[in-house]
């Protein structure tokens, strides 16, 4: 069992050109979320659960302040006095508000004025030597670091009252609606986990390590709208037999009958979607549920969320040569036609998508279109170690928080891999949330026992998905 090399090339200058376009990127979008909305839209605060739109600015020039003009290039503080302000520990997202905090204005003239010292220093940085420059690590961070308050602000635009300020094209339909397999069997055995390679990985994501999972079935695609439906449809949100008691505690106390942003009227599930109201969808991955709703679905469904790992291995192992790849795909960056990324849609695509995207065993969509939840707890990995900062990520590992895999529509290819790690609250629903499950192997499924990878005929299994998951 191996890990495959992380970039076809990894010779400086072709990383420094990567870190560029990274860094570019990301300041359009950041841009473009920014510019499309009055500074009054800005200034506002949308939700309790998220920050103003002008606090997310400034705060991703700070950062990109302390850490590739103060850490990096040894600079003098630009504005040291702002530094409490866009501290994410310091200030809770229901009190930035109160703050004194830059005007639109002076928090663009702000973070342009940190982005061209930060080219410079991109430009004359060896990308060697310490931690941070090895690789161009930290220009690598800060990119994913604004890529994730982009997708943060695609979120509060989400929540936005008023009319739509953003457009995009929808993804290309499916020709013919979905007919493959409801699952795939993933046959046991070790795999390698995590990553020692990835130049840009974060530290949950290390380091690599072996895990011996069991065979298991998991869904071929996200499960989708109409399945979810057919949840709602058969009382599932007042059946506390499918809920965790925390979880159905939870929905009673807040009247939670669907998804976020769903409404039933005359006899039509309608939701909105960046200030459009729209029909629900039913070929679409559901969006917009929580840890505990899609707990309770499984459960429902006869099944169960999949472990961590277990998404992983379905996501990177390739049973024929026994190593982990970057991707379901391979090794090759994401591409238009493998994976639905960077905002380039405000959707999910439709259940079955992207068959160049799909992992040797085939299953589909694992990276983009929505987020997945997994049953795990955030944790740590065997040899973890903290870089560059503990309030990355040390500080959040436990049980409050699960884990979610894979991407979404909203987050860019620099902040999504196959061993990306996400993390919230169960209860959490404004994020661009979804999910699979899985199932483990039983005697009725005909399948040999102690199945592991190399066993002929174990590559597709149509399973009995009881018209309740993945592209049902």
């Amino acid at each position: 069992m191996t890990e495959t090399v992380a970039t076809d090339d990894q010779d400086p200058e072709t990383l420094r050109q990567r870190a560029l376009s990274a860094l570019l990127t990301a300041r359009d979008r950041t841009a473009l979320l920014t510019g499309c909305v009055e500074d009054p839209d800005l200034t506002a605060q949308h939700s309790p659960l998220m920050s103003p739109l002008v606090w997310d600015l400034a705060h991703i020039g700070n950062q990109e302040e302390q850490w590739l003009l103060r850490a990096v290039a040894g600079q003098e503080a630009i504005r040291p006095e702002i530094d409490p302000l866009y501290d994410a520990f310091e200030h809770p997202r229901a009190e930035r508000p109160s703050l004194p905090l830059l005007p639109p204005s002076e928090a663009r003239r702000y973070a342009a004025e940190v982005r061209g010292r930060a080219l410079d220093v991109l430009e004359r940085t060896p990308f060697e030597g310490s931690a941070l420059t090895q690789a161009g690590f930290a220009f690598g961070m800060i990119a994913q670091h604004e890529q994730q308050h982009d997708e943060t602000m695609l979120i509060t635009h989400q929540l936005r009252k008023g009319p739509a300020a953003l457009s995009a094209p929808d993804p290309e339909p499916l020709s013919s609606p979905y007919t493959g397999p409801a699952e795939v069997l993933v046959p046991g055995g070790p795999f390698t986990m995590g990553t020692s390679t990835e130049p840009w990985a974060l530290d949950n994501e290390r380091p690599a390590h072996v895990r011996l999972v069991p065979p298991f079935f998991i869904d071929t695609t996200p499960v989708t709208n109409a399945a979810y439906q057919a949840f709602i449809e058969d009382g599932g949100y007042d059946d506390p037999r499918w809920w965790a008691p925390e979880g159905f505690t939870h929905i009673k106390a807040h009247s939670i009958t669907a998804p976020l942003f769903w409404r039933r009227e005359g006899g039509q599930w309608l939701r909105r979607r960046f200030g459009v109201t729209e029909a629900v969808p039913p070929d679409e991955p559901v969006l917009h549920v929580g840890w505990y709703e899609a707990d309770a679905y499984a459960r429902w469904a006869g099944r169960r969320l999949p472990t961590e790992a277990e998404w992983e291995k379905a996501a990177r192992h390739d049973p024929g040569s026994g190593r982990s790849m970057r991707y379901p795909w391979g090794d090759a960056d994401p591409t238009p036609e493998r994976a639905n990324l960077g905002q380039r849609h405000l959707r999910p695509a439709p259940a079955g998508s992207y068959a160049l995207g799909e992992s040797p065993l085939g299953v589909r969509q694992l990276i983009g279109d929505v987020w997945e939840w997994t049953a795990s707890d955030f944790l740590p990995y065997p040899g973890f170690a903290v870089f560059p900062y503990r309030e990355y990520s040390e500080v959040f590992f436990g049980s409050e928080y699960k884990v979610l895999r894979g991407g979404s529509f909203a987050v860019d290819a620099v902040a999504c891999r196959g061993t990306f790690r996400n993390w919230d609250y169960p209860i959490r629903r404004q994020i661009f949330s979804g999910f699979r499950t899985a199932r483990d192997v039983t005697p009725g499924d005909g399948v040999a026992d102690g199945l592991v990878d190399g066993v002929a005929g174990s590559r597709r299994t149509e399973g009995d998905a009881n018209g309740r998951t993945g592209g049902a």
